[in-house]
């Protein structure tokens, strides 16, 4: 069989959906065997993984964008030229007019935060994501959902039929499963953290409830913030701009990282005290599942994808309350026997969370759904 994907978001900056194409096509491509696995447009191969540049050269990258934004031309034939031997197609957000006849087109669902919470996002970004499930989700053969609750939002705001709808759970960087103690302390050196500290990783975005973290640190006890610190990493998306204020300079006890390449991700991550991720709505939320892997205890929100995922290898809170963020820090900080339980606890539940299984299940999808 013969299965093409779109892999464009790797060709730009981006945060989370581009570690997950990333990973995913290289494990889609590990276990292929005698399928066939392609990427549009003319992206050779994955590349190296870079939120903030192009897995490919400058002159590649413009070639494609280019040949990308030709083929999304009203009534231009050329997709359907380019994927005539193709079994399934599956489309990214940035296909704006697949093809009406064959390939079978397949396509993910990340999350429904533009329907759910426009006001989180940039209009530009509701717009276009919002024409991608008219034109895409609503179209296609069969959808990718990354968690159940992701599925079901799907289902009940767009209608899609739930027997086109299938959850396959993305997975978790190997990097995370082996990191030694001694790359989290190369990773702690490196960075200068020398006292015990709760880490945040994500894009600075109003979902992600920088606010509340921020605010729950500042409830906690004089005591307590003297002796840990609150790490931030993550670079600047459309967060608002009080909340940029509040890291420029950051209060004292906040360290403010921006931008942290991915191979220092597994170090800084398994040197932390604590995992902290309050956010508000998540389609999966995979710096919570990368902290279990690596061993370490969490802090994230109940309701959404995060409940789902973590289930009871973290503490669970209310993200609209900091107070509630601030107890449940206090009381892990203070309490090395539940930090123990977590550690052992993640560990197992993120054993659910590996990119072969998750290439396998999608492979499987693929077959199906070119079998019609």
């Amino acid at each position: 069989m013969r299965i093409v994907i779109d892999a464009s978001s790797l060709l730009g900056r981006s945060a989370g959906v581009k570690t997950h194409v990333y990973y995913w096509i290289r494990s889609l491509q590990n276990v292929a065997g005698s399928d066939e696995v392609r990427l549009f447009p003319f992206v050779p191969d994955c590349g190296r993984l870079d939120h903030e540049h192009s897995a490919m050269g400058r002159w590649r990258t413009l070639a494609s964008l280019l040949f990308l934004r030709f083929a999304n031309a009203d009534s231009n034939p050329v997709l359907e030229l380019v994927l005539a031997r193709a079994d399934v197609f599956h489309a990214s957000q940035h296909v704006h007019n697949p093809p009406w006849r064959l390939p079978r087109l397949t396509a993910t669902i990340f999350d429904m935060t533009c329907w759910l919470t426009p006001e989180w996002h940039v209009r530009a970004n509701v717009e276009a994501t919002k024409a991608y499930a008219d034109r895409v989700l609503r179209r296609a053969a069969g959808c990718l959902a990354n968690s159940n609750s992701a599925r079901q939002d799907a289902i009940e705001i767009l209608g899609l039929d739930p027997d086109r709808v299938t959850t396959v759970y993305p997975g978790v960087a190997e990097e995370f499963f082996s990191v030694t103690p001694e790359i989290a302390t190369d990773a702690r050196r490196k960075y200068g953290l020398q006292k015990p500290y709760a880490f945040f990783l994500g894009m600075l975005e109003p979902r992600k409830n920088l606010d509340g973290l921020l605010t729950a640190f500042e409830q906690l006890p004089t005591g307590l913030r003297s002796e840990i610190e609150l790490v931030i990493a993550g670079p600047v998306g459309w967060c608002h701009p009080d909340t940029l204020r509040r890291l420029s300079p950051p209060p004292a006890g906040v360290r403010y990282l921006g931008y942290v390449p991915e191979e220092d991700i597994p170090g800084l991550t398994a040197g932390a005290l604590m995992f902290v991720f309050p956010s508000f709505y998540e389609g999966f939320g995979l710096p919570v599942v990368q902290a279990l892997a690596a061993g370490v205890p969490v802090i994230t929100s109940l309701g959404s994808s995060l409940e789902e995922v973590a289930g009871d290898a973290a503490i669970l809170v209310d993200p609209k309350r900091p107070d509630e963020i601030a107890a449940a820090i206090e009381r892990l900080a203070l309490s090395p026997c539940l930090q123990e339980d977590l550690r052992a606890r993640g560990r197992i539940r993120a054993e659910r969370f590996h990119w072969e299984s998750c290439a396998k299940e999608t492979l499987e999808f693929f077959h199906r759904v070119a079998r019609g």
